[in-house]
């Protein structure tokens, strides 16, 4: 099965995956609907979160990767109305590459013009 994470810095050496803290334990939510992982990002962005660029993979990868790091994880049926926690870790253990915290482009407003209309 296809599903949506969230990234930042994606392809990038210093990559990182969304997490939700709860506790002493990080959960990665695996949307199935891309509409769903992009309205969850826009929600981050509100809250002066860093960006995140919405990915597809298979799900057996994503539950891979949380295993080898013990993550938990949650997959997000399509529809299901996520909304990202009121307070963010202060700490991540990924850094803001350079380039995104320049303006965004044109193009790149578009797009997420694109994106954000397509969710109404």
């Amino acid at each position: 099965m296809r599903i949506f994470v969230l990234l930042f810095n994606a392809r990038t050496e210093n990559e990182g995956i969304h997490t939700i803290q709860m506790g002493d334990r990080n959960k990665v939510f695996m949307f199935e609907s891309e509409d769903d992982a992009t309205r969850f990002a826009v929600l981050l962005e509100a809250q002066d979160f860093p960006t995140p660029t919405v990915e597809e993979f298979d799900e057996e990868e994503i539950m891979e990767f949380c295993r080898g790091v013990d993550y938990d994880w949650e997959v997000v049926s399509a529809g299901a109305l996520t909304i990202p926690p009121e307070n963010n870790v202060e700490n991540t253990d990924w850094q803001l590459e350079p380039d995104q915290t320049s303006e965004k482009t044109e193009t790149e407003l578009d797009k997420i013009r694109r994106q954000l209309e397509g969710l109404l």
